[in-house]
């Protein structure tokens, strides 16, 4: 019984580990946690509707920020009006209200339940990678007394290392959670209410580009231009992956609006210098160094970037004086494809540290609406910004899940590429399903560069059609 407990031990503490955090996850909501203190706007129709703003007399209206500096009204109290009833701008009306988000609010905002479920798949898989990382493992020597004692003895299940270094259950887990933030990424982006018609066609239409665009890769068309290797899968796998990557890019299109937008005003790109709109130097900090390392990681899987930070000379023994950079200066190859893994972990670890500024740069949006009708009339209306701020409080937790998913995609995809090679070499009924250590390996390393690249392309293209005036925040 010792025995077979020190087997397994690997096995146990991922058991343990993964358990312990469920119980913990079910009776702490840390995704409340996370969003709770967020200062969220309310926009009511009418502050005091029983008051008669009839009765207390005429109002002057709301001036535009130029206008205030004017002294005395003489020349308008000169000026003749008509005799009809002018319209009268009830200012009660236009007030805001800023309030901090509790548990019970955060609790009962749209999607909650998917973000939490989301959220605690991706804590517990994520742990359990860290687990398998840098966990002391003593498999090989364990096969290796085997193998020394029993050299006859065939293999069964139980002789799995997918069983003995406890690899079994981050795989598991890690899938599940990936399928599940998808899924949830799906239910946000079908809200007919959240998107119009027209994104949501365009999204359709740019997946089914993102499917191409991966097919080929995935081919080895161009195999010059991405360092990927698809050798041990087979044509339906290829078609699959390509599949799953243009709906991704279908997503995360309908996504990046709400990212790029998070990131124009939250960095103050449209200079309004008001306090309330843009965060403080701290989170603009954050918000450049996850857009400049998402653009960076990026472009360490195509070749002509990958060939120049690799010194393909190190070990060659080569002397003489090289006339070309490619090849001659950098890191060696396999301190490059650490240093590749490292950046995407960073990428993805960053966009979660983000995810909270993020989301109260997309409160804060609803403000800079309210504000721009305010003083963009002298009887301003102010249904638009009242049905904007309502629908970005009612939406809370739906454009969570489109700031949360990249990363989690990310980093749920990148811990699945680094388990161990040659888990389900003697697990037949794994090999018959899937070529071995394929998924693990290729599929979920190129999903995560995937998403980052396709994240990456999308909220450029759209910060620089802010840039040139093309889009606008309103």
């Amino acid at each position: 019984m010792y025995t077979l407990v020190l087997s397994y031990k690997n096995l146990i503490f991922q058991i343990i580990l993964s358990l312990s955090l469920s119980i913990i996850l079910y009776f702490i909501s840390l995704p409340s946690l996370i969003l709770q203190g967020l200062n969220t706007y309310i926009h009511p129709d009418d502050v005091n509707p029983t008051k008669q703003t009839q009765s207390s007399g005429p109002k002057v209206a709301i001036r535009r920020p130029s206008d205030q500096n004017v002294n005395g009204s003489s020349e308008l109290r000169n000026r003749k009006k008509p005799r009809e009833k002018l319209f009268e701008f009830d200012e009660t009306k236009a007030q805001i209200f800023r309030l901090r988000l509790g548990d019970a609010q955060i609790c009962s905002r749209l999607y909650f339940d998917s973000f939490r479920s989301c959220f605690n798949c991706f804590v517990v898989a994520f742990s359990c990678f860290l687990l398998h990382k840098y966990l002391i493992l003593n498999v090989g020597e364990s096969e290796n007394e085997n193998d020394n004692g029993n050299d006859n003895v065939d293999y069964d299940y139980t002789t799995s290392g997918v069983l003995k270094n406890g690899s079994l259950v981050p795989i598991v887990i890690g899938i599940l959670g990936f399928f599940r933030v998808l899924i949830s990424l799906f239910r946000v982006s079908i809200e007919r209410s959240a998107f119009k018609r027209s994104e949501r066609g365009l999204g359709l239409v740019i997946g089914v580009l993102g499917f191409f665009a991966s097919l080929v890769i995935c081919v080895g068309v161009y195999p010059w231009l991405f360092d990927f290797e698809f050798s041990s899968i087979d044509g339906f796998g290829k078609l699959f992956v390509a599949l799953l990557s243009g709906s991704i890019t279908g997503f995360l299109y309908l996504a990046a609006g709400k990212n790029a937008r998070a990131f124009w005003l939250g960095t103050d790109q449209i200079r309004c210098n008001l306090p309330i709109i843009s965060c403080g130097w701290f989170a603009q900090v954050i918000f450049y160094a996850n857009y400049l390392l998402l653009g960076f990681t990026s472009l360490l899987w195509i070749n002509p970037l990958g060939e120049l930070l690799v010194n393909k000379n190190i070990d060659g023994g080569r002397n003489g004086v090289s006339l070309s950079l490619v090849g001659n200066v950098g890191m060696a190859e396999a301190d490059f494809v650490k240093f590749r893994l490292l950046c995407l972990l960073l990428s993805g670890v960053l966009q979660v540290i983000a995810l909270r500024w993020y989301v109260q740069t997309f409160l804060n949006e609803a403000v800079l609406s309210w504000y721009q009708r305010l003083h963009a009339s002298v009887v301003p209306d102010m249904e638009y910004s009242r049905a904007k701020v309502f629908l970005h409080n009612h939406y809370l937790c739906l454009a969570v899940i489109q700031f949360f998913a990249p990363a989690a995609l990310v980093l749920l995809s990148l811990g699945l590429s680094q388990v161990d090679e040659g888990l389900f070499e003697n697990f037949e009924v794994a090999c018959v399903l899937l070529p071995c250590s394929a998924f693990v390996k290729e599929v979920a390393l190129f999903l995560a560069w995937w998403v980052s690249f396709v994240w990456f392309v999308f909220t450029s293209t759209y910060l620089a059609f802010y840039r040139r005036g093309i889009l606008y925040i309103s």
